[in-house]
């Protein structure tokens, strides 16, 4: 198992920047940060990224573009997923057989469950066509805002694209959020886990205890190590259950500068695998 680093803090900056701080934090691995406006991205010239972080000696562990693919308005839902479905091609020139996205966002009006079934899967079920033709796997972020919020929306995600190359890209961080139980969760879709972001959250127990679980501030997102995730033993469950790819720190910490971020997540999860 391997640490890496989501490039998503850097998307203002060259590929240069990214690469020395991965060199300064010891990060041999990269899910680089394929949005449109990303300055380190270019989707017309992914030879030459894939060529440069090769020549850096650093590996691309996913190309990862979390971009809304159910919204409301056809004509932005049409435009994010061919966004997504032309990441597919640029996957094999990067050298990767991951791309990262998510399952959308459920637009007004609609449940999760209606979204997933009259938006998402239709898409879901193209893209991984397209994307088993280029020996992708697909690795959708449970992140709690989208259609996957919980265990029963994957269950019912995978009745209904029940592709090999669709899964997820596992980040307990939510499932923390949530009281849900990621250590099984590894269990029951470890077959389904082809790549993971490292992300910890906090839970401010007096704060939760004076506005309850149902309103925001009295949680927020750390570096690994300074949450409720035992690193160790998630990262033995991963293991045990067949997972030897990449643990990708997703760094959404404010109290964490962008470089001393990265630091301390690598520090701490270099324990482990």
């Amino acid at each position: 198992m391997h640490v890496g680093m989501l490039t998503a803090p850097f998307s203002g900056d060259s590929l240069d920047t990214v690469i020395d701080c991965a060199h300064q934090v010891g990060i041999e691995y990269l899910e680089v940060w394929a949005a449109e406006d990303c300055q380190h991205f270019d989707i017309h010239a992914v030879e030459s990224l894939a060529a440069r972080i090769r020549a850096a000696g650093l590996s691309l562990s996913s190309l990862a573009a979390y971009i809304d693919i159910t919204p409301a308005d056809e004509s932005v839902r049409e435009h994010n997923q061919q966004w997504v479905l032309d990441l597919v091609e640029a996957c094999p020139k990067a050298g990767t057989d991951v791309l990262c996205c998510n399952g959308g966002l459920p637009p007004a009006g609609m449940s999760r469950e209606q979204a997933l079934e009259q938006l998402a899967a239709p898409f879901l079920r193209k893209l991984c066509a397209q994307a088993a033709d280029a020996g992708i796997n697909i690795a959708l972020e449970n992140w709690f805002a989208t259609n996957i919020m919980h265990l029963g929306q994957w269950d019912r995600l995978f009745e209904l694209v029940p592709d090999d190359n669709l899964g997820l890209n596992f980040d307990p961080s939510h499932l923390v959020l949530q009281d849900i139980d990621y250590l099984a969760a590894v269990e029951e879709f470890a077959d389904r886990i082809f790549h993971t972001h490292a992300k910890d959250t906090e839970v401010v127990a007096h704060k939760r205890a004076y506005v309850g679980n149902r309103t925001d501030g009295w949680w927020r997102f750390v570096i690994p190590g300074f949450g409720e995730i035992d690193w160790g033993i998630y990262v033995s469950r991963l293991r045990d259950n067949g997972y030897d790819g990449v643990l990708s720190i997703e760094h959404e910490d404010r109290a964490w500068g962008r470089e001393a971020g990265f630091a301390q997540g690598k520090e701490h999860l270099s324990q482990f695998v």
